[in-house]
């Protein structure tokens, strides 16, 4: 049997995909719409105390394309926090007028594949603490998508040896690196919690560079020989106004 990679597990992550039901947004009467609207401020405003307490993070995004009309990301310190704002929002009027397209629940997760033997209690640095309990970025553009480690034949990444995957790994991580100050990397484990193995949530100024660095990352052999990846979700960021607007008829 191969080592098994140790991993440091941080908040929970929940990404909640919501399509809205526009027929019927528009069938409501005015104050229907604006009782709606002065929910989902109120929900999206607990979020600043939540960060002020450092107790989670979550931000909004518009998604382009037909999978899902918005997503809410949710970090939470358990699996009952989640729980509890996705059910918050559930409760809510604007709900009402939403039908649920996607979620995807995992959690913030480092692995040893890049780390160095310095002793003492990994937690007791504050580096590490901030990757496993970040601030999500408010980032103009955010890119998501889960995927695995493939487990076929030849291809089984998980029959490689602890030393073959930490060098695999270690090139890999180059390439992530030299996109630093252009894309901010979240990256969430989710065996066991979901249908894939992790998720992987990308944040930026810049929509062409989830291209860019996805396509360079299609070379280096982790991905080409043995990534399998799952549907892509891309948008932009939601503010309370912005997406009060978005919701204007």
């Amino acid at each position: 049997m191969s080592e098994v990679a140790t991993t440091l597990e941080g908040w929970y992550s929940l990404h909640d995909f919501r399509s809205i039901n526009w027929s019927a947004w528009k069938s409501a009467d005015d104050e229907d719409r604006a009782m709606a609207l002065d929910e989902l401020q109120a929900f999206v405003q607990e979020w600043t105390t939540v960060e002020s307490t450092n107790k989670g993070s979550s931000t909004a995004y518009s998604i382009v394309g037909q999978k899902a009309d918005f997503m809410f990301m949710h970090l939470r310190e358990t699996l009952e926090d989640l729980n509890a704002v996705e059910t918050a929002f559930n409760k809510t009027i604007f709900a009402q007028y939403t039908t649920k397209a996607y979620s995807y629940v995992s959690i913030v997760e480092l692995s040893n594949y890049m780390s160095s033997a310095n002793g003492g209690d990994p937690m007791d640095n504050p580096e590490i603490v901030a990757r496993l309990k970040p601030i999500l970025p408010k980032n103009r553009y955010i890119c998501f998508y889960p995927m695995n480690k493939k487990r076929e034949l030849a291809d089984n990444w998980y029959m490689l040896s602890m030393d073959e995957r930490r060098a695999l790994m270690r090139t890999h991580s180059l390439i992530g690196r030299s996109y630093a100050g252009k894309v901010k990397q979240i990256i969430t484990g989710s065996v066991g919690l979901d249908d894939w193995e992790w998720g992987v949530t990308l944040f930026s100024e810049d929509a062409l560079q989830f291209k860019k660095l996805v396509y360079e990352m299609r070379f280096d052999e982790v991905s080409a020989r043995y990534g399998e990846f799952g549907t892509f979700y891309v948008g932009s960021l939601l503010s309370e106004q912005s997406f009060e607007d978005m919701l204007k008829l």
